[in-house]
């Protein structure tokens, strides 16, 4: 066995009330991806995760006995392993902001292309926030500040360099390490340390938290 062929794929699950999408969607994520189960019910949705315990499950936001909200409402128990992306034909900001509050790491509409699905399902195993264009303004406007707060964003900004902010921001965005590095002609070890320290100063865990911490003070 080669090193390539030793590496783990991501594992994940499809929940979706059309067969005829799921059945698109597994052909093309089965290529680069284990599928480990799929569902078209909420009870078959909850059933088939706690079952396989996925890295990420692509979540339907609409279905006819409850939706993605109340699969991820849930499974709450496995939000720590396991990564909910959240995939729909609306975009409307209702079901963006209602998906993101319930746990999922990203959302999506059904739109995406292939390649850029694949994309998203790495990334988000990975503890990036994903959305597709123009839905992460939503998330920004659900999760945004008051006036009053703004001197004490100030002031926690003021804790990282320049170059700091620029890796936070587009980190925060969703961007890979690799991504930032061509973006600011860095190396990704660069890349890396500054956000360690971006993570040290803001007293964050993670890039998830980090995500979340610049949507809140309307960075992004």
């Amino acid at each position: 066995m080669t090193g390539d062929e030793s590496l783990r794929r991501l594992r994940v699950v499809l929940v979706d009330d059309h067969a005829l999408f799921r059945a698109g969607a597994r052909a093309e994520l089965g290529r680069q991806f284990e599928m480990v189960g799929e569902a078209g019910t909420v009870a078959e949705a909850v059933a088939a995760i706690h079952r396989s315990l996925p890295d990420v499950v692509l979540l339907d936001v609409h279905m006819p006995d409850g939706g993605g909200v109340q699969v991820l409402r849930s499974c709450t128990d496995v939000l720590g392993t396991t990564r909910f992306l959240a995939l729909s034909v609306s975009d409307a900001a209702e079901d963006v902001v209602g998906a993101i509050r319930a746990g999922a790491r990203g959302y999506v509409t059904k739109t995406i292309a292939a390649n850029e699905l694949a994309d998203a399902v790495t990334r988000v195993a990975a503890g990036d926030a994903v959305f597709s264009p123009r839905l992460a303004g939503f998330v920004l406007d659900a999760f945004g500040t008051s006036a009053g707060d703004v001197a004490a964003h100030e002031d926690e900004l003021d804790r990282l360099s320049a170059r700091e902010q620029e890796v936070m921001r587009l980190i925060a965005r969703g961007h890979t390490y690799r991504e930032v590095a061509g973006e600011l002609f860095i190396s990704i070890k660069t890349v890396e340390s500054h956000v360690s320290a971006v993570l040290r100063k803001l007293q964050l865990s993670s890039r998830a938290e980090l995500t979340r911490w610049a949507a809140a003070r309307r960075l992004l």
